[in-house]
């Protein structure tokens, strides 16, 4: 990290309103209207606030129609702790720093490793529609989900659980105290709507947030997903994980619930 780039990020945590957006865009990315709703100043003041955080880069941006949806990226912030922290504790591997020591290394080698890794977004919309109530599809969504979410992370007799609460934690149990988490819930409504925080197979510098929405429509269910995703992505991931949710839900989350 260059002097100033230290000297933004610096100027950018000065401030108690810059520091609580920070924490807020931990949780899930949230448009420049949702992010003024939640402080006592003008909409104006939020707007210069951001672009602040957006010059140290600090918020990554994706717009969606007239939307702007703002991302945290915790680059920064961990070389930041990587310099002035680190040094102190014992040497440990960095994932973080070592992702983007590789995507910005000069050496014509490294270049070739890493030249398709860049700071990107992307956004994964899919409506399924569900023959059966709000109640079945939310409880297959979390009480059953080992039955028909087939991909593991590990051991492909792992058992899936998904916590039923707010902070519940989505994650892969291998036995022995020992698994990989998918997500963490960060906001629960039961039968109509979960957002959860994960990686969901991606590692990195990323940021994962996905959600269901259930609306019911003449005894059916739509089940509508959201997924945001922003960081030092592969260039594949997108279309992998846009074909993964289609596999899960339209296959065999749908044929899980319709053919009980």
């Amino acid at each position: 990290m260059v002097n100033q780039d230290l000297v933004d990020v610096f100027k950018a945590l000065s401030h108690p309103i810059r520091i609580a957006i920070l924490d807020e865009l931990k949780k899930q990315p949230l448009s420049t209207g949702e992010i003024s709703e939640k402080y006592d100043v003008s909409r104006y003041a939020i707007m210069k606030h951001l672009s602040v955080l957006v010059d140290a880069n600090l918020v990554l941006i994706r717009r969606k129609g007239r939307v702007r949806l703002n991302y945290l990226n915790v680059i920064p912030l961990q070389e930041l702790y990587n310099r002035w922290v680190s040094k102190y504790e014992a040497p440990h591997a960095r994932g973080l720093i070592h992702l983007k020591n590789l995507v910005e290394e000069r050496e014509e080698d490294k270049m070739e490793q890493t030249k398709e890794r860049k700071i990107d977004s992307f956004q994964i919309e899919q409506d399924i529609v569900i023959q059966a109530n709000k109640e079945t599809v939310f409880k297959a969504l979390t009480e059953d989900i080992n039955s028909w979410w087939k991909f593991r992370l590990g051991d492909e007799n792992a058992t899936l659980i998904l916590e039923p609460h707010l902070t519940g934690r989505f994650y892969e149990d291998w036995g022995n105290g020992e698994g990989a988490l998918w997500g963490t819930v960060t906001y629960y409504k039961e039968n109509e709507e979960i957002r959860l925080n994960g990686l969901l197979g991606m590692n990195g510098a990323v940021n994962s947030f996905y959600s269901y929405k259930l609306f019911e429509e003449d005894n059916k269910t739509v089940l509508q997903l959201t997924h945001h995703a922003a960081g030092i992505l592969e260039p594949q991931w997108e279309e992998a994980h846009r074909h993964g949710w289609n596999e899960l839900l339209a296959v065999h989350l749908k044929n899980f619930i319709e053919e009980k």
